[in-house]
């Protein structure tokens, strides 16, 4: 899975190529490969953030649509983009990994085969623009 984020003028060096199983190996291996919940350098985490996010006591509001809560945060490698309803994201250097890895309360979450269908199920592909979840 390949994430492409919309950026302002960061330059992120893409991810290494995680190493596959071979298709030729033993069907019980190829079953737990493809059954594990992504991690590791290449896997892309997201987070859901209703409430308000404040960095450094500052609100953060969407520069598209004035939004200032319901966001996602996206974390892949040590980056972390802020994304909001409108689809409208950037990456946020003040939120480190650490940071996000503190915000998760349940360890694990549902997997999705690429970022655009999670986007979509969890309602940050720009269809929800304006309507805030309570």
């Amino acid at each position: 899975m390949t994430l492409v984020l919309r950026t302002t003028d960061h330059h992120v060096e893409p991810p290494p190529v995680l190493p596959a199983i071979p298709a030729g190996s033993a069907p019980l291996l190829q079953l737990q490969f493809e059954t594990q919940s992504p991690s590791g350098p290449g896997a892309t985490r997201c987070l859901s953030h209703p409430p308000e996010l404040s960095l450094r006591g500052i609100p953060v509001m969407c520069s598209a649509c004035r939004a200032r809560r319901d966001w996602l945060l996206i974390n892949h490698g040590r980056n972390v983009w802020v994304r909001c309803r409108c689809s409208n994201q950037w990456l946020e250097p003040e939120i480190s990994r650490a940071d996000f890895d503190s915000m998760i309360v349940i360890p694990d979450g549902t997997t999705y085969a690429s970022v655009e269908q999670g986007l979509a199920a969890l309602g940050f592909d720009g269809a929800f623009t304006g309507i805030y979840l309570e």
